[in-house]
């Protein structure tokens, strides 16, 4: 199941249902299934000292994931995003928010799902899954 979270900003994710199912196929065709995923809303602040803490980056970051997941088939995480620069990099974009947003859900869930994006053939692969994913929305 996928939980919904703030930490530190008033955000109201709309369409949970439909993004819950939408991740869910998402998470089906990479042949797995979303055992327990927290997405946490939360500032550039407070993601900043998670990466700081947790990472030792000393950087902003849309997202970061942790994968608690036993197996790549039973998929259990948490994703912790800054609606912060989530909002930036709509802008910078000429994307809306929901859109970006998505597109950082589905980019967390494909880490889990044991994709990179640390090299840019990498990282090019990622955005191809994360457009073919934004596609299977039906919402």
């Amino acid at each position: 199941m996928v939980h919904f979270f703030t930490a530190d900003v008033p955000y109201v994710v709309r369409d949970k249902g439909n993004i819950r199912d939408w991740l869910q196929r998402t998470a089906g065709k990479e042949k797995a299934s979303i055992e327990s995923l927290n997405i946490i809303l939360c500032s550039d602040g407070f993601l900043y000292r998670m990466n700081v803490e947790h990472l030792g980056h000393h950087t902003l970051t849309d997202i970061i994931t942790f994968d608690y997941s036993l197996s790549r088939k039973r998929l259990n995480g948490e994703m912790y995003i800054s609606i912060d620069r989530v909002r930036e990099n709509a802008k910078e974009l000429n994307n809306s928010v929901k859109d970006e947003l998505h597109r950082v859900f589905v980019h967390g869930l494909l880490h889990l799902c044991g994709y990179s994006d640390k090299s840019p053939s990498k990282k090019a692969e990622m955005r191809n899954r994360e457009d073919r994913s934004l596609a299977l929305r039906r919402f």
